[in-house]
């Protein structure tokens, strides 16, 4: 009795690999149950392949998919906002000030892009600024910006 690996083991082995995803979170696997399920379509209609040309035929696909993924498409996903990182991302960047301080009220500033997810701050500058200048970002304290103008 001669044993030969039928499509639907492919398609076995490959499920096995896109739900082994959900316990190792590298989003690599995945790859390898994509390969999986091509050589499961190529046996399916009916082309006869070798074992060896069947794992290099899956070896070869899980690599293309696995460098589609990294080198093209996930860098396309990034989110380029600055909400949600450290606040030392925020240092240095600059804004233009729609109300000056004044002596028992914070000024506030306005950023052309949001920063930590609000395009508008108060702030406290240590040196007098009018509404109209640019001010840059040193620290986040709580909820206020301390800024300096150059």
């Amino acid at each position: 009795m001669v044993f030969e690996i039928q499509y639907w083991h492919w398609v076995v082995f490959g499920m096995l690999l896109i739900l082994a995803e959900l316990v190792v979170p590298s989003f690599t696997i995945f790859w390898f149950g994509l390969g999986a399920l091509v050589i499961a379509a190529l046996l399916g209609l009916s082309i006869d392949l070798s074992l060896s040309w069947q794992l290099l035929i899956w070896a070869l696909s899980s690599t293309a998919f696995a460098l589609l993924w990294f080198r093209f498409f996930r860098p396309l996903m990034q989110d380029r906002t600055k909400a949600g990182i450290a606040r030392e991302a925020i240092r240095g960047e600059s804004g233009q000030v729609i109300r000056a301080p004044e002596e028992n009220q914070r000024g506030i500033v306005r950023f052309t892009t949001p920063l930590l997810g609000d395009d508008e701050w108060e702030f406290i500058c240590s040196s007098p600024v009018a509404v109209g200048d640019r001010v840059y970002v040193l620290e986040l304290s709580g909820n206020t910006l301390i800024v300096e103008s150059r």
